[in-house]
């Protein structure tokens, strides 16, 4: 979609606005299914870039203490209580500015993936900036999606990260299709960014060829330390709703996941993103390094609503040839 085409949508009466999100929703998603995500930092702290609400950068004093990559046997471990209590997609994050092949830490990353795919979850990564290559191998190890969120719009990226550039993001997005992953790609709700700016992140979003298979929409959680730590007032929660309603309509086919940011929304709140067209959280007790709600109290509030958790879709359509393009 175009920007003045998101703009229109996003511009609608509530409700309208509402209404039309629902509609595509129901249209790609008969089910009132949720998919349940967990999310471990299997390498966290000591990163180089700068990103400027990121508590794991080395730049700033956080309470984030740096730690070496997780043994393959701890990691193991955490991914079978993650299927045990429902997760149908296990999701690793390590704090690195990248990888390359032929180093020791790829080495290991590679094995991880081979045994947690091998337990028949979806498999995500988020390590950095990937070249081909190493796009290739982590396909062939069994990753099923790849994380590169573009965390705002182009204008207002450099704002936030000075350390490499959104064509760097978009270079691995690149890559990552052209190796035959799916993409997980959405942004952050809260850096200083103006509606438009939101706009123009979904309008890049939208336009990848083939689309995103999920889409993350986060909101900022202030960590002390940070340059955003204390600087930027709280996403109003209409906004956030409005910004799910629009992911939705744009990216009708991926899963819009309810990211950072929720252990602050009210089950109210939560329950009126999933009627706008989230159909996908972290859950657990922590997301990274900020908390998360805790797993009993999602799986009380699906209950309530008659909604189920997913099961695992490892099976969908992967892009071949195509490479993203804005």
């Amino acid at each position: 979609m175009t920007f003045e085409q998101l703009k229109r949508t996003y511009d609608q009466p509530f409700f309208e606005l509402l209404k039309q999100a629902r509609a595509v929703h129901e249209e790609h998603w008969t089910e009132n299914e949720v998919q349940l995500c967990t999310l471990l930092s299997i390498k966290t702290g000591g990163c180089s870039e700068d990103c400027s609400y990121c508590s794991q950068s080395a730049r700033y004093t956080t309470d984030v203490d740096s730690e070496r990559l997780m043994k393959t046997c701890d990691i193991m471990e955490r991914a079978k209580a993650a299927r045990a209590n429902g997760s149908t997609r296990f999701c690793m994050g390590a704090a690195w500015k990248g990888v390359r092949e032929g180093t020791k830490r790829f080495d290991q990353v590679i094995e991880i993936v081979e045994e947690v795919s091998a337990l028949g979850m979806e498999v995500c990564t988020t390590l950095g900036e990937l070249g081909p290559s190493e796009a290739k191998k982590l396909k062939e190890a069994g990753v099923t999606a790849y994380n590169h969120n573009v965390d705002t719009s182009p204008e207002h990226y450099p704002n936030i990260v000075t350390t490499h550039t959104y064509e760097d993001r978009l270079n691995t997005i690149k890559n990552v299709q052209d190796a035959g992953m799916s993409v997980c790609c959405g942004g952050i709700l809260g850096l200083g960014e103006n509606t438009d700016d939101r706009l123009k992140m979904l309008e890049v979003i939208s336009n990848f060829n083939p689309q995103p298979e999920s889409v993350p929409i986060n909101s900022l959680v202030p960590i002390p330390g940070t340059p955003l730590g204390d600087s930027v007032a709280p996403v109003d929660n209409f906004e956030i709703v409005r910004m799910i309603a629009v992911a939705r309509i744009s990216v009708p086919k991926a899963k819009v996941r309810l990211s950072a940011g929720r252990s602050a929304m009210s089950e109210e709140l939560q329950t009126l993103c999933f009627f706008a067209g989230a159909n996908s959280i972290f859950y657990g007790d922590k997301l990274l390094t900020t908390s998360n709600p805790q797993a009993e109290a999602d799986l009380a509030l699906l209950e309530k609503l008659g909604m189920v958790p997913q099961a695992p879709y490892t099976d969908q359509e992967r892009p071949a040839e195509k490479a993203a393009t804005v």
